[in-house]
């Protein structure tokens, strides 16, 4: 047996989805996709309606409902990601500029000042796993990573730079990530 409740909101989950990413502004896409963020409320409209009863009114009372819901979901959202140590406004995005030299400038991807407390700590946490990850690679893996990931070139430079072949320098630099990532697990490589 179908459920009804189930059928309207597959119908109006892509209107869901547009409402939500217009109520939920600026964190949303730093945050949370909108699909997921729709899903949750499907989810929770679904637990509602099965220990609730639930009387169908017509198509426009169930999408004011969806819509009520939606936003409701939105504001506990958005206040929770405004609560100080997560606050999404204070978040840095941009990558910081690798160094010159040849040495591993990570300290220089740490979050600037602006950003909250708890995310500087988890940053350089994550960087110093990193570095002690790359630390135990060949410096064969160590430079491609280093040519692709801090100093931003492009398979083509780092072919011209190392002599290889553009698909040498991806299948190369595949294999690096993977070794990287063995030895630093639940942590990604910089991007």
């Amino acid at each position: 047996m179908e459920d009804p409740i189930e059928d309207l909101l597959i119908r109006h989950l892509p209107g869901l989805e547009r409402f939500l990413a217009r109520q939920a502004g600026g964190w949303l896409p730093a945050k949370e996709s909108r699909t997921d963020l729709a899903q949750s409320v499907c989810r929770e409209l679904l637990e509602r309606a099965r220990t609730e009863r639930f009387e169908f009114q017509g198509d426009a009372e169930f999408k004011q409902w969806l819509y009520e819901a939606a936003l409701l979901k939105v504001r506990n959202r958005d206040r929770y990601y405004r609560a100080e140590k997560r606050d999404w406004r204070l978040e840095r995005r941009e990558r910081a500029p690798a160094g010159e030299s040849g040495a591993w400038p990570l300290e220089e991807a740490l979050p600037a000042a602006s950003s909250s407390p708890s995310a500087r700590v988890m940053r350089k946490e994550e960087l110093g796993r990193l570095g002690e990850a790359l630390a135990l690679l060949p410096e064969d893996d160590r430079a491609i990573i280093r040519l692709a990931h801090l100093d931003g070139l492009s398979h083509r430079e780092i072919a011209a730079r190392l002599g290889i072949t553009e698909s040498h320098s991806r299948t190369r630099l595949g294999r690096a990530l993977a070794r990287l990532a063995r030895l630093c697990p639940g942590d990604a490589p910089p991007a």
